[in-house]
């Protein structure tokens, strides 16, 4: 149990015994009565000494913690605390300061899921709890991120995540690109991803052998299969991810070594935001630098690299260095 859920133990147990005005409690019962719900709920504990209870008792005196109104009384030699207001409670007080920003934070994480379906309860939140707390001190949203709301297949992100979940297997009427008509897949869903503000699912086609990724944004319908789900393709995504840009993942493609020179005015930009987190620099002079990633080629990292234009060249490998070349010129022909 982490150190944090220790000190809340702490500080819940310290605040019944303050707010107990039927006993006294000196400095050891105080101990006691810490250590015994420390035990309670993680017997592997070995407790507190009186050093750490002092500590907790000045922090929720602090504004930093909670200003509780304790009262030292003496009983003889020894002294016994409680509140003295016997009404008062922790639980009962504003957000010190420090809560009030993690909450802050923690509403611009979540602000990035608003529109999303599955997320629609983000929506109510937020508003309840800035006006509960009184956490906002403007009228501006202060960060932004970027995102689409208007995704068409953005809809179907809440059924896939539950049939992901509960490992239900669905039946998608999904129409690509290059087809007229629908057509109708039995899928077994394994993963969402998305990129450039575009969702994908993967998953079992029960037409193909291999993993396959349908686009949000293609699929028409979505019902539940009444067949057992088939997990046979699932696999570790973040390792499948790792040496790709984007989702096309060709048929046992495997990684090669990708040399890149971009110019000076680039060069900047590529060292801030990587292409890739395998990206290394090889070498740097006044009118250029030169850097490697090791990826799988694929229509992914084609696009990319043509978005930078004249800024980057392709030195290696020759095959990936006369795709793109091919790709320049079929763009300058059209405007011929």
């Amino acid at each position: 149990m982490s150190t944090n859920k220790h000190a809340v133990i702490r500080y819940q147990t310290l605040d019944k015994c303050f707010r107990n005005t039927g006993k006294r409690y000196f400095i050891e019962d105080l101990l006691e009565a810490c250590n015994a719900s420390l035990f309670e709920f993680d017997n592997t504990t070995e407790g507190i000494r009186k050093r750490q209870l002092y500590d907790d008792v000045r922090f929720m005196e602090s504004a930093q913690g909670w200003s509780i109104p304790i009262e030292k009384i003496k009983d003889g030699k020894r002294v016994y605390y409680r509140y003295d207001d016997s009404s008062f409670s922790i639980n009962n007080q504003p957000l010190n300061e420090n809560e009030a920003e993690q909450i802050k934070s923690a509403m611009l994480v979540l602000r990035r899921f608003k529109g999303l379906p599955q997320f629609e309860w983000v929506n109510e939140l937020l508003p309840k709890l800035d006006k509960t707390f009184n956490l906002s001190n403007q009228n501006n949203e202060i960060i932004s991120f970027d995102t689409n709301e208007f995704l068409i297949g953005a809809e179907y992100i809440s059924d896939l995540f539950t049939a992901i979940q509960n490992q239900q297997a669905l039946e998608v009427s999904y129409q690509s690109f290059n087809s007229t008509v629908p057509q109708e897949i039995t899928f077994h869903p394994y993963h969402l991803k998305q990129y450039n503000n575009r969702w994908f699912v993967f998953g079992k086609n029960d037409g193909y052998d291999n993993l396959t990724n349908l686009a949000l944004d293609r699929i028409k319908q979505i019902d539940h299969a009444s067949i057992s789900f088939d997990n046979s393709q699932m696999l570790d995504f973040e390792e499948y991810f790792e040496d790709i840009i984007g989702v096309t993942k060709p048929t046992e493609a495997k990684a090669s070594k990708i040399l890149l020179k971009a110019t000076t005015q680039l060069a900047p930009y590529i060292k801030t935001k990587p292409i890739h987190g395998s990206q290394k620099k090889v070498e740097e002079t006044n009118n250029s630098c030169t850097f490697s990633i090791e990826v799988i080629p694929n229509y992914e990292l084609n696009k990319m690299l043509l978005s930078f234009g004249s800024g980057i060249e392709v030195l290696e490998p020759k095959h990936l260095r006369l795709t793109i070349k091919k790709l320049l010129e079929s763009s300058t022909d059209i405007y011929n």
